[in-house]
């Protein structure tokens, strides 16, 4: 399903380039559910950015379901993100104007569902991520914790191919970071979705499939 290969990444910082990314080949099936571990600065934001074409490697392809994405044009690479990927972002990147129910419902919306496919949809990822009594809460007025439900939940919803999380239990409770965890295992084994985490937690780990260690832009 996604296979990378001899991907560098090089950012430019006045006259130093750093090599966030050197070299990196990578095989993940579809269904399977990975965790991708390393210290900060070891580059797994980066590559969880290039897998999910929000940014483009300096060398090397990457395809996804057989589609060269290193290729796309950004009308091509927005539409194969709202079709197959979602993402969980470690600092939720909700929509502040928006209530719990919108952000969520806001993928369903650029996917052209009907208002009630839309509504029993979030209705139930909602309920899933046990936030069914803050609805109509805008992010400034939830928990870190609470935001960052709504965001996985958002990811959710659209029954993605693909689900991209950096560090998606950083702001959790261990309770309900087993619980989301549990949720996100459901989906895998149903719908055979594909998960790439990037994370430390221990907890995330003991769940993965299979684990790449990312050291100095390198896979170890």
């Amino acid at each position: 399903m996604i296979l990378l290969k001899e991907v560098t990444k090089e950012y430019r910082l006045g006259k130093i380039i750093v090599n966030a990314l050197r070299g990196i080949n990578l095989d993940i099936g579809e269904g399977e559910f990975v965790s991708i571990c390393g210290p900060s600065g070891s580059g797994k934001s980066t590559l969880l950015n290039l897998i999910g074409c929000l940014d483009s490697p300096t060398s090397g392809t990457i395809h996804i379901m057989n589609t060269n994405i290193v290729s796309l044009q950004d009308m091509e690479s927005s539409r194969l993100r709202n079709k197959m990927i979602g993402f969980i972002f470690q600092m939720f990147n909700l929509i502040p104007v928006l209530s719990s129910y919108e952000n969520v419902e806001y993928p369903l919306i650029l996917q052209g569902l009907t208002k009630k496919e839309r509504r029993e949809k979030v209705l139930k990822m909602i309920e899933d991520v046990g936030l069914s009594d803050f609805i109509t809460h805008r992010p400034d007025e939830l928990s870190g914790g609470q935001r960052q439900r709504v965001a996985i939940a958002r990811a959710l919803v659209t029954n993605p191919k693909l689900v991209l999380a950096d560090e998606p239990t950083a702001n959790l409770d261990a309770k309900t970071g087993i619980e989301i965890l549990e949720l996100m295992k459901k989906m895998n084994e149903k719908d055979k979705t594909t998960f790439i985490f990037s994370t430390h937690d221990p907890k995330v780990m003991n769940y993965a499939k299979k684990i790449y260690v990312l050291s100095d832009g390198s896979i170890a």
